[in-house]
């Protein structure tokens, strides 16, 4: 399983992708889920977001899907913003998706061994624990702005 994927994993996942998925985005803008999405819209990513508390509204100029099999195109990363006890049946629909996503992205504190392993088993790279918005500025610069030590070492500042 890949809890802790190497900075060259999460750098390619990053660099290659161009359509993520919310799982349980939020249209709160106080909510985690609703300022990763759009910091990841505004990075260029497609952003889908899918609730069904929320379907048929609106959200960084796309509709909310009440599921991942009402997304009407390929997605290349299914990005979760719901407890671990969830995963199980996230995975069952991204599994029942044709094509594939690539990745199934975890959040922060979202994990479920057995949920990964049947996706990895399927060919889908499945990243526990970690959130693509904080993975993008560590790996590409933007938290040394803020100050942080990234460890990462750079000319950019």
């Amino acid at each position: 399983m890949t809890q802790n994927p190497s900075d060259d994993l999460l750098r390619d996942i990053l660099r290659k992708s161009r359509v993520f998925a919310l799982v349980g985005v939020s249209p709160n803008p106080v909510r985690p889920s609703h300022f990763v999405g759009r910091y990841l819209g505004l990075k260029g990513y497609k952003v889908v977001p899918v609730n069904p508390g929320h379907a048929g509204e609106r959200l960084w100029g796309q509709e909310v899907h009440a599921s991942l099999s009402d997304i009407p195109l390929p997605v290349d990363v299914v990005d979760v913003f719901r407890r671990s006890e969830a995963v199980p049946g996230i995975v069952d629909e991204v599994l029942a998706m044709n094509p594939l996503p690539k990745v199934i992205w975890l959040q922060i504190g979202v994990t479920h061994a057995e949920a990964a392993a049947r996706a990895e088993a399927a060919g889908i790279v499945v990243i526990q624990d970690r959130c693509p918005k904080i993975e993008y500025q560590r790996l590409f610069g933007e938290l040394r702005m803020g100050g942080f030590n990234t460890g990462i070492i750079s000319s950019k500042l």
